[in-house]
Parts: structure tokens; sequence; C-alpha cells
């Protein structure tokens, strides 16, 4: 009913930026959250940062001050402004979409910093 397409990770050096985007398309409730996860190999899926239709949001402690999460609701995307990157924040990045009782996933984009 509902899919999701990341794009924007890459390769970057450490203090670098980048900017991931998902769109979501299908059935789209009016309110609904949406957020990006990561995982590096070997460690749990964490919450990066959410934001709900109406512009509330949410940010991991580790990520406060360097990444941004906003939203286009006309366009039913989400972006990750990631600043000041570092090599812990290396790791696949998930969009997620939480409407009503459903929650839906992106496939994943790979973020890779280097040192």
């Amino acid at each position: 009913q509902v899919q999701l397409v990341e794009s924007g990770g890459g390769l970057v050096q450490a203090g670098g930026t980048l900017r991931l985007s998902c769109t979501a398309s299908g059935s789209i409730f009016s309110f609904n959250v949406m957020g990006w996860y990561r995982q590096a190999p070997g460690n749990q899926r964490e919450m990066v940062a959410t934001i709900t239709s109406g512009g509330s949001t949410n940010y991991a402690d580790s990520v406060k001050g360097r990444f941004t999460i906003s939203r286009d609701n006309a366009k039913n995307t989400v972006y990750l402004q990631m600043n000041s990157l570092k090599p812990e924040d290396t790791a696949a990045y998930f969009c997620n979409l939480r409407q009503g009782v459903f929650a839906f996933w992106g496939q994943g984009t790979q973020v890779t910093v280097s040192s």
C-alpha cells in the first residue's frame, strides 16, 4: 500500500555533508510520522530522527546539532541533512513511515564516512 524510496547515500570524508531523501507513495494518511533509522554491521537498528506531518521532530542525542530532519508534505518526502559527519555515522540508513496501525520501511541507503 505504501512504498518508500530512498536516495542520497554515498561516501564522504569526516566533517563532510550528505542529504538523504525519501519519498513515500501509495495511500498516505493525513497524519503520519516519518523518520530515519540506521544500522551498522553488528549493531541494532537505532532511531536517528523522526518528524510528524505537523512538523514535530525528535533526534537521537548522538546527532543533535549535526543532523536536521525536514519534510515536504506536498511531495510526501522526508529529508535528512547530515552535517559534520563522523566515521561512527557510517551505517545503512532506512526511511520509515508510521500511520495508523501500520509501519513501512524503505530498502536502505548506505552512508560511509571515511576518516
